[in-house]
């Protein structure tokens, strides 16, 4: 009995969380998408994972998180056990810490997606095994970690290239800021004033040597930029205001990646959403579903990435 409650407790060794970009030396990221390249390729034997139970949270819905990452440990020999947050007593005022504890008994890993970013701080500081963020209000690590593995296949290595967020300073935005730093990319966002990204952010970025720029003419971010990127105006947490706050849709109408707007990006780029889109808003339909766009590639180096983090959290890969 101790030595299966050594072995799901982690050991001696501190679980390998991935809860944001900015924990890690851009060496490490890059281990984690070498793997995912290879999974990608079929390049990794076996089944790494078999014998790995791996717990997915969901307190937001999902399509892509949910299915690529039970798509993803299936593929790689393990089982997933899929929570939403009606199953759990942790809806129904259960502790995090309580929580952590008791699925640290019961799995090798726990992936969580959740609004409330201090719920998955919270569960990584109890969890005895790999706690993995599958989003947070304030950041999208896995979406990153997608996004640049895409952009590589279709234009080679990102450092030193230019590329432009477009829209709201949301969570994947911030993912986008500390991607830059770590892999060494100029990031301009162009913003509404009143929704650029935390200040304090790129300052943390800056003081990385990671360049940041920021504007609010999304023609000057994406003059020349090799990628453009945006995404929904309004996230699932995002509630309608009516005491008086600007419109989030007046705020962001000029901020639309319009054809208009892609031809003064380099000639060769390539346009990037985490989706889901809505196209007229954020993004015309000539643009999403044109030849520039790489979204649907984007979307399945979700499952790839993935893997990639996992086998480098659970130190199978």
């Amino acid at each position: 009995m101790s030595a299966v409650v050594a072995l799901k407790s982690g050991g001696e060794s501190p679980p390998r969380h991935f809860l944001e970009l900015m924990d890690f030396e851009g060496a490490t990221l890059r281990r984690m998408l070498d793997l995912a390249a290879q999974t990608k390729r079929g390049a990794v034997a076996g089944k790494p994972l078999a014998g790995k139970t791996v717990a997915l949270i969901f307190e937001k819905p999902s399509t892509r998180t949910r299915v690529s990452f039970e798509v993803g440990v299936t593929q790689l020999g393990g089982h997933a056990v899929v929570l939403s947050s009606r199953d759990m007593q942790s809806s129904r005022g259960e502790e995090m810490s309580d929580t952590a504890k008791v699925l640290s008994r019961y799995v090798d890993a726990i992936m969580m997606r959740t609004h409330d970013v201090n719920r998955i701080r919270e569960l990584a500081r109890h969890a005895t095994v790999p706690v993995i963020n599958g989003l947070t209000d304030i950041s999208h690590p896995c979406q990153l970690m997608a996004d640049v593995l895409t952009f590589e296949e279709h234009r080679g290595p990102i450092a030193g290239q230019v590329v432009a967020w477009i829209g709201d300073g949301n969570n994947v935005a911030q993912s986008f800021i500390q991607a830059a730093t770590r892999f060494g990319f100029t990031l301009r966002l162009a913003t509404p004033a009143a929704l650029r990204p935390p200040q304090a952010l790129v300052d943390w970025a800056r003081s990385q040597g990671a360049t940041i720029e920021l504007t609010e003419d999304p023609v000057e971010a994406v003059r020349d930029a090799r990628c453009v990127v945006t995404d929904a105006w309004v996230s699932m947490n995002d509630e309608t205001d009516d005491s008086g706050a600007p419109n989030r849709h007046n705020l962001l109408a000029p901020y639309q990646v319009t054809p208009e707007l892609m031809r003064h990006a380099a000639a060769d780029a390539i346009f990037q959403h985490c989706l889901p889109a809505h196209r007229g808003e954020e993004v015309a339909a000539e643009v999403i579903d044109g030849p520039q766009s790489v979204v649907f590639d984007e979307a399945e180096n979700r499952l790839h990435a993935q893997k990639g983090v996992l086998l480098w959290a659970l130190g199978a890969g």
